[in-house]
């Protein structure tokens, strides 16, 4: 392995130094794509990456999506339909150049309101504010291993809606009509508990707490369920707090992960880049 880790926290994550993703061989990517499914999260300073570059390098790690219009209904960049841009930038006539604003992203794991989520997250730092708009990335690994046995016991065996209405910024989705109904707003039902495909380790599986529901109990006792799952899914002790700097690259195992974006400065720019490895089945018990 010609690069070397040291983990970001004790329970999430591995801070790769040494290795130039552009440049980077295949026994390389093959060792790092190891270190993922391994730590959960991947961080790399320092690179230097186009566009092309960056779409060319995550093809590596699998099947890349083709990014989703932003709010204002536009792709992003021209020949690269799978980069998708985070931003707040307004262009000349004052739209959005990019998705998701200044506000905070919730918690959140991407897509899972699709049958079949995204892998992995590949995120590049182009501009930074210069506070705020900090990452955070919670282990879900972490936290079933550490889950009470009794609240465990109440999500063995069930599944979880996962809504499809809104994104991390609370942003309408195109072509998806309002609703705070559970029972009719658009989603995945998903098992609480997930065996990661290639490592064979089970997680808590969450997706993101609007409008998500436990199948087969009231709203009030789903409700309860749910904020007792993510009060502890999301404790100190499993999150990892990731401090931007121009170069950075962030990537995260979908299945293993939750993460959230803090608000910044709408008046500061902020411009990133991110690319999501296609997911390859539906979650699985």
């Amino acid at each position: 392995m010609g690069f070397e880790t040291r983990p970001l926290t004790a329970r999430v994550g591995l801070e790769v130094t040494g290795l130039d993703l552009k440049r980077a061989t295949e026994a390389e990517i093959a060792a790092l794509a190891d270190c993922l499914d391994r730590a959960s999260a991947l961080l790399l300073r320092g690179q230097s990456m186009t566009p092309g570059e960056i779409v060319a390098f995550s093809r590596h790690l699998g099947e890349l999506d083709e990014a989703p219009v932003n709010e204002n209904g536009k792709k992003f960049v021209a020949g690269l339909p799978e980069l998708y841009v985070v931003s707040n930038i307004k262009d000349a006539k004052g739209e959005a150049i990019g998705s998701l604003g200044a506000g905070e992203a919730v918690w959140h794991t991407d897509m899972s309101y699709l049958a079949n989520p995204p892998d992995a997250s590949l995120l590049y730092a182009v501009e930074i504010p210069p506070e705020g708009g900090d990452t955070w990335v919670a282990g879900m690994h972490a936290a079933l291993e550490d889950m009470a046995p009794e609240l465990r016991a109440r999500i063995e065996g069930r599944r979880i809606k996962h809504d499809g209405t809104y994104n991390s910024g609370g942003y309408l989705r195109q072509g998806v009509t309002a609703t705070e109904d559970i029972e009719r707003a658009p989603g995945a039902l998903h098992p609480a508990i997930c065996r990661h495909p290639r490592t064979g380790r089970e997680a808590l599986y969450l997706g993101r707490r609007r409008n998500a529901y436990v199948e087969g109990l009231g709203k009030d006792e789903s409700d309860a369920l749910l904020d007792a799952l993510w009060a502890h899914a999301t404790r100190p002790e499993y999150c990892y707090r990731h401090r931007w700097r121009l170069g950075d690259v962030l990537i995260w195992d979908n299945r293993a992960t939750l993460h959230r974006r803090d608000p910044f400065d709408p008046e500061a720019r902020r411009l990133m880049h991110r690319t999501q490895v296609r997911g390859k089945a539906a979650p699985a018990a």
